[in-house]
């Protein structure tokens, strides 16, 4: 990972020679001459470590307070240099909140060894207990410098469905899943390169933007390559893992897989990390598909002034349910709470069903015209809930179906099951 390091001192040089000890392959080094560059510098680096010598025009101990009331929330490392050997300066300094205090003159191996240790020290504090990937913290404070960045790329990668995964085998498993992914992501990444957790299930890598691609395209085929060695034999040959407990008994899961959202460029016009996140969020949302691994890459591109994008939100349900008494009610309990019912099953873009809610007879014979219905490229990120009294849940299941609800049901439990699946 690569480490920032602002140095703060009026003395060009001293602190070119510091530059020159520290940078190099994992560290970057800035100087700032005045107080007021310092701050600029502090607000869009966010440094890893701060090194401030006595040369500037305030008291060292006051101005290593006023920093750390500054970074309070990302907390760098602070090292105050000074011509001082005096034991009351040291307590004062270090009271004030700096993490060290080095006299000058300075051996200069000394001192590279000293910050070298600080920054170690400092990475590993901010790791994840589990997979030793940097954690939330420090994934912020990259992708705050990649916002600055002209040859930069923002790889967001998140894990689907791992948590139903859990549910079925265990949650030992599931953390050998996670693993699998790091350890194929380590192969493929360079010195350069970053990756770190967002949390447990997703990821930010960040590279050079001409190796985006290639990266996304590597680590989804090959997490697909190794996925099915994950699975019990049944579960392979259906395709599917059926979850367990009374909840969730009779509802069909895909398989995990591996989304990832991607930003190349355009990098400027991103103001804040929040918003980056939200951007890479949204890309990764759209790498959704019915099956396997997938990633969308966005680059920067010309638009039309004053055009506007708007997000559609299909909650149109289908129900196909030859009692009228019992349609009836499900048409007024889900309009309700909000949701577009159809007479008819409509298949244009902006109509078709999000969720069909289907009856089958006692000998699930219309189970024929489920499974044809799944074949049809306008429903494939359609829903089926399917409704029976006939209690066979594998044949229904293998049909296409993606929850089997047997009857009776409460008509509370089925409206759950519809905002689950929008959800």
């Amino acid at each position: 990972m690569l480490s920032t390091i602002l140095i703060i001192d009026k003395r060009k040089e001293l602190s070119t020679k510091y530059k020159k000890s520290l940078d190099g392959q994992d560290i970057s080094v800035v100087i700032a001459k005045t107080l007021k560059d310092a701050m600029v510098l502090l607000q869009n680096l966010e440094p890893d470590m701060i090194i401030v010598s006595d040369s500037i025009e305030e008291s060292l101990g006051n101005f290593c307070q006023k920093i750390r009331a500054l970074t309070y929330n990302i907390r760098p490392v602070i090292i105050a240099l000074s011509k001082s050997a005096d034991f009351n300066d040291r307590i004062k300094v270090l009271e004030n909140g700096a993490d060290d205090f080095i006299s000058e003159p300075v051996n200069i191996e000394e001192f590279k060894s000293r910050i070298k240790a600080h920054l170690r020290r400092d990475v590993e504090s901010n790791l994840d207990n589990k997979t030793l990937l940097p954690n939330l913290k420090l994934v912020r404070r990259a992708l705050k410098r990649t916002l600055t960045s002209d040859n930069s790329a923002v790889l967001f990668f998140s894990i689907e469905n791992l948590e139903n995964y859990k549910a079925v085998y265990t949650e030992l498993a599931a953390d050998k899943i996670v693993q699998t992914f790091i350890a194929i992501a380590k192969s493929a990444l360079n010195e350069l390169d970053f990756i770190g957790q967002y949390d447990d299930t997703k990821f930010v890598i960040i590279t050079n933007k001409y190796n985006a691609e290639k990266l996304a395209n590597f680590l989804t085929f090959a997490f697909d390559t190794v996925a099915p060695k994950f699975y019990s034999a049944t579960d392979a040959k259906r395709g599917y893992m059926l979850l367990k407990g009374e909840k969730y008994a009779g509802m069909r899961v895909n398989f995990v897989s591996l989304l990832a959202g991607c930003i190349i460029d355009g990098f400027d016009h991103i103001p804040t990390v929040d918003i980056l996140l939200e951007k890479l969020f949204a890309i990764k949302s759209l790498a959704k598909i019915p099956k396997g691994s997938n990633y969308i890459i966005e680059r920067a591109q010309l638009t039309t002034e004053n055009s506007v994008i708007e997000n559609f939100n299909n909650r149109n349900v289908y129900i196909k349910e030859d009692d009228d008494s019992l349609r009836y009610l499900i048409r007024t309990a889900l309009e309700l709470h909000g949701y577009d019912v159809q007479e008819e099953l409509r298949t244009d873009e902006c109509m078709q069903p999000s969720i069909i809610i289907f009856d089958s007879k006692e000998n699930l014979s219309e189970l024929e015209i489920l499974k044809e219905l799944k074949k049809q490229p306008n429903f494939t990120n359609t829903k089926f809930i399917v409704t029976t009294t006939f209690h066979n849940k594998s044949e229904v299941l293998n049909s296409g179906a993606d929850l089997y609800l047997p009857k009776p049901y409460e008509i509370a439990d089925l409206i759950k099951w519809v905002e689950y699946f929008l959800r």
